[in-house]
């Protein structure tokens, strides 16, 4: 049996305010396999966030352990890409120079990181704004850029943290096609958080279920749905019903 991508174990995390001690997740358990798509939703300060933080290596676990492909994880790696919320762009950079940014990190030469970078920019529909400034672009482009950056380091792992919450409706319905398509060229495996029962129900292949603070797992949801998925499918309708249920207080 193939060894997952990330292992989850007993993972808990806590941490003090001036007057307090919060406990922001509590015993998770939970595997990711190859080439998942697997989305997290909860209720605002579940620790969603905090968890994708922490298998993303920017933060540590007060006790438990996370495992990268069977080694612990304790710091950043390359194999591990993630998209923010916030688009994260540097403002004096181009387009392409943003997308190029890891890749510089990881010292390859310039010719060829604009190279990689150009072939992403297209990927994401983007080939003609490689001289723009990021002020220059709506913010559904900005996202795409972000996209674009994660995928040119080409991560084994994409974490993306509610990264549509800031645009609009229609645009974030696009982006989400988007999504699914550069996900199925590139089969990367995704964690994807997000508020919107909707859009983990549109996305996923598994949705995890998280409870009130102390964030806990209440249910992982094997999404059967073929994909394209059409909202007026009422096994749709029922699966919403079922995690909105799931996430009542």
């Amino acid at each position: 049996m193939q060894e997952p991508i990330i292992s989850i174990q007993s993972v808990c995390k806590s941490y003090r305010t001036e007057r307090t001690q919060v406990e922001a997740l509590a015993d998770i358990n939970m595997k990711v396999d190859e080439n998942d798509f697997i989305c997290m939703v909860g209720p605002s300060g579940c620790g969603k966030s905090t968890l994708l933080r922490i298998v993303a290596g920017l933060d540590v676990a007060t006790s438990g352990t996370v495992l990268y492909r069977g080694t612990p994880l304790a710091k950043p790696r390359r194999e591990i890409g993630m998209v923010f919320q916030e688009y994260s762009l540097l403002p004096w950079r181009s387009v392409l120079d943003n997308v190029a940014l890891g890749l510089e990190f990881g010292r390859m030469g310039r010719r060829e990181r604009l190279r990689v970078a150009g072939d992403f920019l297209k990927t994401v529909g983007l080939d003609g704004f490689k001289e723009a400034l990021p002020h220059e672009l709506s913010g559904g482009m900005q996202q795409r850029v972000a996209i674009a950056r994660a995928l040119a380091n080409n991560p084994d792992l994409l974490l993306m943290d509610e990264p549509f919450a800031a645009v609009d409706a229609h645009t974030r319905i696009l982006l989400q096609k988007e999504l699914l398509k550069l996900w199925e060229q590139n089969l990367k495996t995704v964690v994807f958080v997000t508020h919107s029962v909707d859009e983990a129900i549109y996305l996923a292949d598994r949705i995890v279920v998280m409870s009130a603070r102390p964030g806990k797992i209440t249910e992982l949801i094997d999404v059967a749905m073929p994909r394209p998925r059409h909202r007026a499918n009422p096994e749709y309708g029922r699966l919403a019903e079922k995690i909105l249920d799931l996430l009542e207080p």
